[in-house]
């Protein structure tokens, strides 16, 4: 039964194509008859030429009949094979915005390699379900169908023999699926593990080399496919018993066709070229029966395949935009409130409890903590890329939870502490924080995050491509492409998570400037392990396993001599003097504390 669904929904995903599939089906069913007539009209001319008349008529039917199959043959072809890449195409698409909609612990538990593969190798069996339903499955069925009656109306008991064969296939292959079924879902497991495997070794390669991890990690991989061999031996070993039995039935069925249509024709009851039907019928039969098993074989094998890329499609976004929502109010001033904000990770003790706090337009706070304080958490329910379970969060004395998911993240800008860069070129990069920015505007969005030198200075300046997260640029250089993408995307609002961790102290000077010029008039966010980067916020607000355990001041902060303070000395720092004093970083190992 879960065959027939997984079936059934695959086919559904035809819909939007409905007409043209009608069409196909209607073309494979003119194909089956056709087909099928082929063999009742070689039998008579057989009879017809033994009793020496003319078979001209039969013979320029059967011609018509043939190039009628031909062209619908043609047609089937053809355009099942273009409806059949449109729609892979469609329904990958579908599966790629599912993707990137889904929550982040979904990623994470999974993986981007099993996601992918889940997309791709979902898709291509889809491909051939579809294929093979409109251009041979349903021409089989259909043939399989029409021909019982047809040989039953030439003689029942020849027609007996037909019906052996297909019971015999029928149950052969229910056998066969019985036996293969668990071991069929541990081989697609095992597929999943290994592609995620090969795409976490890749994705950490220098990683890999650094540690000379090279002999371990192939060493690990030919494990895993060892196990995956020796999973999938047994279900090979039954397809294979399947195939043998499949041709013994089908070569049974020859000689039977042939022994009971020479006893029968001895007794004259059947002539010679009802035989030869029969034997036509037979070889068309074992074909028909042969390409629905294959079908059968198939699906099973791709049911594990199919029911991941199902229960991606169906698995529920974290964050569902209301119906009713509304864009932000133009223009934005960027006040955002916090109010009595939780939020709890499943299984699991950390999240975020009774968060609240007010940042007026315009103004700068800075959340500092241990880590897995919640300051990121915090931040990302202010994207709503997480739900608050409690409370709300206000933009402008809006709710966010009523409007739209565009417009509030269009009002964000965001530079990360990994820069989260494409395989593209710096250009397209850098417009990632406005599609529509001229050359002109990219530019100087790289001129203030001081990226512009270092650009010209590439091969082919702005249209470099960076490598994979931007593997051909340092460290340094990848923050300031991040930190221009934000420039450039020019949101009232402003999110700064660890935007100078990767740079050195002279780049981060440069960029220091660029961000405070960026930061007037923006409601600015800040999270960083230099303290030096939060000491002239707005407001501090410390968290503490996820609840707010101080807030104030850089001085006043230090002078309540509590979690704060403590951080500070461990770090060496000073209390500022004066609103414009920069705090000093004795050295660089001392400034990096977790906050």
């Amino acid at each position: 039964m879960e065959l027939i669904r997984l079936y059934a929904r695959g086919l559904a995903l035809l819909g939007p194509e409905r007409g043209r599939a009608i069409a196909l089906a209607i073309a494979s069913v003119a194909l089956a008859i056709v087909q099928l007539a082929e063999p009742v009209l070689f039998g008579r001319v057989v009879d017809t030429l033994s009793k020496n008349q003319s078979a001209t008529n039969i013979i320029g039917l059967w011609a018509a009949l043939g190039l009628f199959g031909i062209l619908a043959g043609v047609v089937v072809a053809v355009y099942a094979d273009r409806m059949a890449h449109r729609r892979r195409l469609a329904v990958m698409s579908q599966a790629f915005e599912r993707a990137i909609t889904l929550p982040l612990s979904y990623h994470a538990d999974r993986g981007s390699s099993a996601t992918v593969s889940a997309i791709s190798w979902g898709t291509d069996g889809l491909f051939w379900l579809w294929l093979r339903a409109l251009r041979e499955q349903l021409t089989a069925f259909v043939g399989i169908i029409f021909l019982v009656p047809t040989a039953i109306s030439i003689d029942a008991r020849m027609a007996g023999i037909l019906a052996t064969l297909a019971i015999a296939y029928t149950l052969m292959n229910l056998l066969a699926i019985r036996k293969t079924s668990t071991g069929q879902t541990e081989v697609e497991r095992y597929r999943y593990e290994v592609s995620s495997r090969v795409g976490d070794v890749i994705g950490n390669v220098t990683v890999v080399q650094s540690f000379n991890r090279l002999q371990a990690e192939a060493q690990a991989m030919r494990d895993m496919t060892a196990h995956l061999l020796n999973t999938q031996y047994p279900v090979l070993t039954w397809w294979g018993i399947l195939t043998v039995l499949q041709r013994a039935a089908a070569t049974i069925t020859m000689v039977a066709v042939f022994a009971m249509g020479s006893l029968l024709s001895a007794r004259g009851e059947i002539s010679v070229g009802e035989i030869v039907s029969f034997v036509a019928f037979a070889s068309l039969l074992i074909g028909k029966l042969d390409a629905v098993s294959g079908f059968v074989i198939g699906l099973h094998q791709g049911a594990p395949t199919l029911r991941t890329f199902f229960a991606l499609l169906d698995e529920k976004s974290a964050v569902i935009e209301k119906p009713d929502s509304k864009p932000l109010p133009e223009p934005i001033s960027g006040a955002v409130a916090f109010r009595d904000v939780s939020f709890q990770f499943p299984r699991s003790q950390q999240g975020v409890f009774d968060i609240s706090f007010d940042v007026k337009a315009g103004k700068t706070l800075a959340l500092v903590g241990p880590t897995g304080s919640g300051k990121t958490t915090t931040l990302g329910l202010l994207q709503r890329l997480r739900v608050p379970q409690k409370g709300a969060i206000s933009i402008d004395g809006v709710d966010i939870a009523d409007t739209t998911l565009a417009s509030l993240r269009h009002s964000i800008g965001v530079v990360f502490q990994d820069a989260g860069l494409f395989n593209r070129s710096i250009l397209e990069n850098i417009r990632i924080g406005r599609t529509d920015a001229s050359d002109a505007e990219v530019e100087r969005a790289a001129k203030l995050a001081e990226a512009h030198e270092f650009i010209m200075a590439k091969e082919g300046g702005y249209k470099f491509l960076i490598g994979e997260r931007g593997a051909s640029l340092s460290g340094g250089e990848r923050q300031r492409l991040a930190i221009a993408r934000a420039i450039l995307k020019d949101s009232p609002i402003l999110i700064l998570d660890e935007a100078t961790s990767a740079l050195d102290a002279e780049t981060e000077a440069k960029i220091k400037r660029a961000l405070d010029a960026l930061r007037k008039n923006r409601t600015t966010f800040i999270i960083a392990h230099r303290l030096s980067t939060v000491a002239n916020a707005d407001e501090i607000v410390v968290l503490d396993h996820g609840r707010i355990v101080e807030r104030g001041t850089f001085k006043s902060l230090v002078a309540e001599k509590g979690l704060f303070a403590r951080m500070v000395a461990e770090g060496g720092f000073t209390v500022p003097t004066d609103p414009n004093e920069q705090v000093q970083e004795p050295s660089a190992t001392h400034a990096m504390i977790e906050v």
